[in-house]
């Protein structure tokens, strides 16, 4: 089971990410897209979405399965699955569902999904393998999996160009590998987890594309800032006179990934996935 203090950090992002809801779902829609692609997904499937956070990809996923599809979101954190939630009650969507579960023990019945996919949430599985057991687990035979995580470092500057700043007012912290978002960066090493746990046919791909979200630098660097726990404790850490600093010179850093009608940051993913043997 995860550690409740990861719970408790995921849970105090979910305002900020509940916040940003709009612009988040637009910067990764390029990895919803390969998921849903890569998993199979079609009109009328049944798709369990795990660590959803405040409900994407599943949000995305219901509109293409259409009513008569069925869409199961699951997260640890109560405060995420309570904001997604919130947005299924906006939308008036019938056909989802939001549950607060640990991946390694999902309380749904085996064999009921066509699909399923994660997007971010491997990487901070307390226990992987037990994890994508229970996700293979719940799938019908045959069933895709396909989950998304962050590659190389050196190729996100999502991460860098953030990182070099912060790191020059902050001393960096050892963190566990397993609250790394580039735990899984390495090619093969998530794969290898996927066939341990019985996925059939297991692949992996990089997928390239931009983070796009149509505003200033300033007003990026405050979504940056904000979408990431460990960045605000950070940052909170700092006197007023440093962080203005900082801000200053992470706002520039961002500039450098200005276009005409916002920011646009190359970034890299490996999408990985497989089948439930038939």
């Amino acid at each position: 089971m995860q550690n409740k203090d990861i719970i408790g950090q995921w849970g105090e992002t979910a305002p900020y990410w509940e916040k940003h809801r709009a612009v988040i779902t637009g910067m990764f829609a390029p990895v919803t897209q390969a998921l849903i692609e890569d998993a199979g997904i079609a009109r009328d499937n049944s798709v369990l979405d795990v660590a959803t956070g405040t409900g994407e990809p599943g949000l995305t996923v219901a509109d293409l399965v259409g009513p008569e599809g069925m869409v199961v979101g699951t997260d640890v954190a109560p405060e995420m699955v309570e904001a997604a939630r919130r947005e299924v009650e906006r939308r008036k969507l019938h056909n989802i569902r939001f549950e607060v579960a640990f991946t390694d023990s999902l309380p749904l019945p085996a064999n009921t999904f066509d699909a399923a996919v994660s997007r971010f949430g491997a990487m901070f599985f307390p226990s992987p393998v037990d994890c994508l057991r229970e996700m293979l687990r719940v799938l019908k035979p045959g069933g895709k999996i396909a989950l998304a995580v962050w590659y190389l470092k050196e190729n996100n500057p999502f991460d860098y160009i953030v990182a070099r700043v912060v790191d020059r007012y902050v001393e960096p912290v050892a963190k566990p590998a397993a609250s790394d978002m580039f735990r899984f960066a390495n090619p093969g090493d998530l794969l290898m987890l996927l066939v341990n746990a019985g996925a059939a046919a297991a692949f992996e791909r990089v997928l390239q594309f931009s983070i796009r979200a149509g505003m200033s630098a300033e007003d990026f660097w405050t979504l940056r800032s904000e979408m990431s726990e460990k960045l605000r404790t950070k940052l909170a850490g700092l006197s007023r006179p440093k962080r203005a600093e900082l801000d200053e010179e992470a706002i520039e850093a961002i500039r450098d990934y200005s276009f005409e009608d916002g920011i646009s940051i190359p970034a890299e993913v490996l999408i990985v996935g497989g089948r439930k043997p038939a």
